[in-house]
Order: structure tokens, then C-alpha cells, then sequence
């Protein structure tokens, strides 16, 4: 580890660099470059190889090759479009040169008998092999240019930087770390010795300029030691960054919170079942938390039905005991008076007092609901992104509960953390959505993580069916024996277009042909262009049974309980993602009766369609189902945008990296143990201007 930190690049500016003035060194802070240290960590998106001269004749489409030759002619030619071809030999075949921009100066000085030397792609065009707008170099009176020593890097760039001018850059920083400058290698020898990799200033160097030979497929693959050396670096700062969020929460007070005893027998003697074991577990996890002096930041992760709520309401009553208000919020109302309903059948009988509320909530009853906050004569609160409203004032507020996390925004978070009146509330968040463990061990290392891997007795696992649209009528028919026998069944529209106008349109049209086709059954619609009191008033009647179909569009996703609907059509599923329709699978099955999802798709499906509707035929396991998620649209889209540093990873993916985060996550903790005087260093080397990504 080098100790001549006043030698280091990490320190000096751009400006440094021949021919870098204020008007260049601009251009680079947009790319998050500030010093010469920046400049050696940008880098290259992928190669060109560019050291050896390929014969025309051995030429094949959809390489990138040198090629060098004599001009045969040069002419203009027009058709649809006008372009210079220019042909070109070498004695063992001919290329056509095209240019479709082009200057007369340009024109005359490809003339018959120079000799030039080109790179480009080659590509099938109207005269057989030819290479488009390739660049090209004179080679005066028949001496040979030198190729390449080493493969050209292509950077990622800006306006007004062209790839000639990085390579001039990064030629000059590399000339500094030849001289003996100094590049800070962070990571202790014992970490990186058992991987035999090879030491940072080598690494840099090998990947800007990779010698002749390099081994160009494994570099493109990031599988290079080179390569290897720095994704590990990346991975660990990222991890840091979180770890060090983290622990600058864990210096919040918080309030010590013991388990229930007034509260918890008659709560649990009050429930037609028992806890099952995973519920059980889970619940001990967070009481630990709840029972030291710092926020609890506990991530609950269970499959669609696996009983989160219960877990929810047993860490609420913990808090509720020791005199401290409760929040819990959902993303949407729906979920919100879902929740409302079973938290006040478990404790109003305990004498506790909840409180609801959401944007419908107006007037008078809305004023009375935040005084009751304000006062803490509401003992839960209960509602959706109107908790996190700055005239919304708790009295004591000890926990947060927040359902399917994902759907709200990291501001909305911390506006929720600041209402603890002196103290930071605990914090519990709960998804049906799994993460895959990779994405969980990098993108939440700042949560612990509980997982409620057991479905209650008496569920049965979904039947899942394809079928092709051409089959409609025996879906249909399907519906009306499957009603008529008791059971109930919803519909869900999708629509390529994002647009709540054009999906309610679409589900009434399909809930009045469906109306037309079974006269006899009672046809309900839910979608997001309703009013809240619409769309809550027809919930509440297909929950009691009133409606036989329900018709909806994607709003039901989540937390509908209708424990008597048994089967579930989604229409066009190749739309959806993987995610959605594994929860969305989740409204059926909630029951004892056998119930089933089909996936009526359109032909013909992507690649990717495919791919989706056979995980959904192959497991109900959500776990598996989100990897398999991350496999066809990786973190970026499996995340969402909770965090936006991690798509602005340079080097590491998460999804081809996973396997090596066990070692990081030991490494991060070794750094905290031995090595402390790194972590910031590695973390604004790496995450530079996005550290505040993870702030939660």
C-alpha cells in the first residue's frame, strides 16, 4: 500500500496534463473527472484490434479489421442515396470503400493509385463486401505505417470528446504511472493474494492498453485478472458505502422496545391458527432489534401469502405496550383499507386505537384524524404516502411498518424517519417482491434481512397453464363452470401502451364481452381511472361474494385477499414482467380449494416472453422466480430506481459478479476491523459524486 500520498494521482488535477485547459477539464467533470486518478479509473467500454493487417481476400462480414491497399477508382454514385465508393486491392481480393458524406477535397485525394490503410466493419453491400465510412491513413510512397503495439480502448464519451483525444489523455497518464507516480493500492496483499491477481497499477495498464495478443473475448466478457482486480475494488466500495450508511444510522437513538406480554397472549389466542415456525423465527428477529437503543432497519421478505402482516401486528404491539404510536403504509389504498380492515379485527378487542389515513380523507374527518395524531389518541396510523405529508405531526412515533417498500421513493423514507419528534423510529419494511440474494447482498447491505420461507397450512400451490388466445372460448367456458360451481375468478387486461385512460378502456371493453358471454354470472370492473370509493365499494362486494368475475387491470397486484377466488386469467402476459405476474398469481390460491392462473398470450412471443411464461409454468417458488427475473432484465430493472448508483456501476455487474459478493461481504468486514483508513478512499474512488445513491 503506498504511503507517498502527496505523489499520488488521486490528487492531481486534470490540468496537470499537457494541452488540458478549464474549457477541457469541464467537459470531464461532467463525467464525474476531477482529477488524474478519475481519468485512469474511466474505463474502456470494449476494444479494437487494431494490430495486425488483415489480406482482403481472407475478409468475412461483421469484423473489424485493418485492411490496407491501392485505390483502384473513385467515383460518385447516385441511386437513393449519393455515397463515394472508393475500390480498393491488395493483390489477394478487392473492397468497396462507401462514404455517404463526403467533400470534393476528400474525393480528389482518394485517387487511382494511392495507397491507404483502413479500419472499419465489414459488411454485405450492393458491391458485395464493403467497409462504411471506415478511417483510413495515406501511407506515403509505399512505406509501410507501423500498426498498433497495443488493442484500442473506446471510451465512454461526451460532446465535444472525440476517442482520439481520450487515447491522447489516457497515453499521458499512463506515461505518469510508468515514471513512477503513484496509484494508491487500497486493498491489502493477504485479501487479494489467494486470487492471484495481479496488483492495481498493472491491472490499469494492461486495460487501457492491452498488448498484441491480448485475449480480445475474455476482455469484452470482463473475465480478464485485469478486469477481476478492479470488479472485486468496486464491489467492496459499493458494499462499504452501504455498511457505512448504516452504521451512521445505528448512532440515531431510537427507543428500546421489550417484547409485548400484555398484549401478545391475547392477541395470539384471538387467531383461528398458530404462527407457523418461519413466522415465528421472523418475529424473534425483529424483537431482537426492537430491544436495543439504535433503529432497527429490517427488511421482511415472503412470498405472496406467507403471512407478513401477522409479523407486522407482533412487532406493532411491542411498540403500542411501551406507549409509542405505529405507522404502517402501503403504496396503494386498496392495500391500505385491506390492512385497516385486519388490524382493526386484531386489536380493537385489545382497546388499541387506529387511525386511517389517505388523499380521500377530507374536511373535518381529516382534521380530527391528524389532531388524533398530533395528540397520540391514535395509537396506529394507518394510511398510504399521506403519512409522509409535513402537516402530518406524531406524538411519539417508536415504528414504521412499510409495505412493498420498493413502491416508494427514498425521500419518502427519510421524510418518515424525521417525524420521531427527538429520535429515530425502528423501521420495518415488507415485500412480497423477493430480491434475489445477489441484489439483496449488494443493493440492501444496509438492511437486515428476514426471509418467510413457509406458506400457512392449508394453502395450495397455483396451477399454472399457457394457453394461446385462438383458445379464448374454452377460457371463457372454463369461467363459467368454475363461478357457477361457487368459486370465484378475475380477469386482468394489460396493455403495451402505460397509460391508466387506454387500460381502463381496455378492461371495459373486455368486461362487457365477457358480460355479453356469461349473462348468467355477476360481472364486477376495477381499475385505475375509478374513484377510491368505487374501486373500494366493488372490492368489498366481490370479497363478499356478490360479484362472480372480477375484470381488472394491474391495479390488484397487490394485497387483494379474496380467500374464495380460485382462478385467475391474465391476458397477454408476454406484457408483463416476471415479478408482476408472479404476484399477481399470488390473489388466487389464498384459500383450501385448488386454484389455478392461466396465461392466455398472443404469437408470437419473444425470446424473453417465453423465457417469463415458462418460469411462471415451472415454480410458484418466488425466490427462483425473481433470479430467473434478474437473468433476462438484470438489477437495473429488477431494482427500479431505489438505487441509481447501482446502473452506474463501471465495471462490476451483479448479476455476472454475484458469486464472488460472500467474499466481499468478508472483506468489507475485514477493512472495518483492520484496514479503517481505506474505506473512504475506496468509496469516493469508486463512487466518487453518486455516494449519496444509498442514503435510505
Amino acid at each position: 500500500m503506498s504511503t507517498v500520498l502527496e505523489q499520488s494521482l488521486a490528487h492531481a488535477p486534470v490540468t496537470e496534463l499537457k494541452n488540458v485547459g478549464d474549457k477541457l477539464a469541464d467537459k470531464l467533470a461532467k463525467l464525474g473527472i476531477h482529477c488524474v486518478q478519475d481519468l485512469l479509473f474511466h474505463l474502456p467500454l470494449r476494444y479494437q484490434d487494431r494490430t495486425r493487417i488483415t489480406p482482403i481476400g481472407s475478409l468475412s462480414p461483421n469484423l473489424d479489421v485493418v485492411i490496407e491497399g491501392e485505390i483502384m477508382l473513385a467515383d460518385v454514385v447516385f441511386g437513393k442515396r449519393r455515397s463515394l465508393a472508393v475500390r480498393l486491392q491488395d493483390g489477394t481480393g478487392t473492397i468497396t470503400l462507401r462514404f455517404y458524406h463526403f467533400s470534393g477535397a476528400q474525393k480528389n485525394n482518394l485517387k487511382k493509385g494511392a495507397r491507404i490503410r483502413c479500419y472499419g466493419e465489414v459488411r454485405r453491400g450492393r458491391a458485395g463486401l464493403e467497409l462504411y465510412h471506415p478511417e483510413y491513413q495515406f501511407v506515403e510512397d509505399l512505406q509501410a505505417l507501423p500498426t498498433e503495439e497495443t488493442l484500442t480502448p473506446i471510451y465512454p464519451s461526451t460532446e465535444g470528446l472525440t476517442q482520439a483525444r481520450w487515447r491522447q489523455l489516457m497515453s499521458q497518464v499512463m506515461s505518469l504511472l510508468k515514471k513512477g507516480r503513484a496509484i494508491d493500492d487500497l486493498i491489502p496483499d493477504a485479501m487479494l493474494n489467494p486470487y492471484q491477481l495481479p496488483d492495481l497499477r498493472s491491472a490499469l495498464m494492461y486495460l487501457h492498453q492491452p498488448p498484441k495478443g491480448a485475449n480480445l473475448q475474455e476482455l469484452e466478457n470482463n473475465q480478464h485478472p485485469a478486469q477481476k482486480r478492479l470488479i472485486m475494488e468496486e464491489l467492496l466500495a459499493h458494499n462499504l458505502s452501504l455498511l457505512k450508511m448504516r452504521a451512521t444510522i445505528q448512532f440515531d437513538h431510537a427507543p428500546i422496545l421489550p417484547e409485548s406480554t400484555r398484549f401478545k397472549l391475547p392477541f395470539l389466542s384471538s387467531l383461528p391458527f398458530k404462527p407457523t415456525n418461519a413466522q415465528q423465527r421472523v418475529v424473534q428477529e425483529i424483537q431482537q432489534d426492537l430491544s436495543k437503543g439504535f433503529p432497527m432497519l429490517r427488511l421482511v421478505q415472503g412470498d405472496v401469502g406467507s403471512g407478513k402482516t401477522l409479523v407486522a401486528a407482533m412487532a406493532a404491539l411491542s411498540a403500542l405496550e411501551q406507549g409509542y404510536q405505529v405507522a404502517l403504509m402501503a403504496p396503494t389504498e386498496i392495500l391500505a383499507e385491506q390492512h385497516l380492515k385486519n388490524f382493526q379485527s386484531w386489536f380493537e378487542p385489545l382497546g388499541i386505537s387506529l387511525a386511517w389515513l389517505a388523499g380521500k380523507v377530507k374536511g373535518k374527518a381529516r382534521e380530527a384524524t391528524m389532531a388524533a395524531i398530533k395528540s397520540g389518541d391514535a395509537q396506529l396510523v394507518i394510511g398510504t404516502h399521506a403519512l409522509f405529508q409535513d402537516e402530518v405531526v406524531f406524538s411519539k412515533l417508536g415504528l414504521a411498518i412499510i409495505d412493498e417498500q420498493h413502491r416508494f421513493g427514498v425521500h419518502q423514507r427519510l421524510a418518515l424517519k424525521q417525524k420521531g419528534n427527538g429520535f429515530s423510529p425502528h423501521q420495518l419494511i415488507m415485500t412480497a417482491t423477493p430480491i434475489p440474494r445477489t441484489l439483496a447482498m449488494t443493493a440492501y447491505a444496509d438492511l437486515d434481512t428476514s426471509i418467510i420461507d413457509e406458506l400457512p397450512p392449508g394453502r395450495t400451490p397455483v396451477n399454472t397453464v399457457a394457453i394461446d388466445q385462438h383458445r379464448r372460448e374454452q377460457v371463457v367456458e372454463r369461467i363459467r363452470g368454475a363461478c357457477l360451481s361457487g368459486r370465484q375468478a378475475y380477469w386482468v387486461c394489460t396493455l403495451i401502451e402505460e397509460s391508466e385512460a387506454l387500460e381502463a378502456q381496455a378492461a371495459q371493453v373486455t368486461a362487457q364481452a365477457l358480460q355479453e358471454a356469461l349473462p348468467e354470472l355477476k360481472i364486477g370492473l376495477v381499475h385505475g381511472r375509478l374513484k377510491p370509493k368505487e374501486k373500494a365499494d366493488i372490492m368489498a362486494e366481490f370479497k363478499q361474494g356478490g360479484i362472480h368475475l372480477l375484470v381488472a387491470t394491474t391495479v390488484i397486484e397487490v394485497g387483494v385477499d379474496v380467500p374464495n377466488a380460485s382462478l385467475m386469467i391474465i391476458e397477454n402476459p408476454e406484457r408483463l414482467g416476471l415479478a408482476q405476474l408472479h404476484q399477481l398469481r399470488g390473489r388466487v390460491g389464498r384459500g383450501t380449494a385448488e386454484s389455478h392462473c392461466v396465461l392466455m398470450y398472443n404469437m408470437p412471443l419473444s425470446q424473453a416472453g417465453k423465457q417469463r411464461i415458462q418460469a411462471m409454468r415451472d415454480t410458484t417458488d418466488g425466490f427462483k422466480i425473481a433470479e430467473i427475473d434478474l437473468q433476462i432484465r438484470g438489477p437495473g430493472e429488477v431494482l427500479g430506481t431505489r438505487q441509481t448508483g447501482l446502473m452506474q456501476m463501471r465495471i462490476a455487474d451483479l448479476q455476472r459478479d454475484g458469486y464472488l459478493l460472500e467474499d466481499i461481504k468478508q472483506w468489507a468486514q475485514l477493512c472495518q476491523q483492520h484496514a479503517p483508513q481505506i474505506i473512504e478512499l475506496l468509496i469516493s474512488r469508486w463512487l466518487g459524486e453518486n455516494i449519496q445513491y444509498g442514503q435510505v
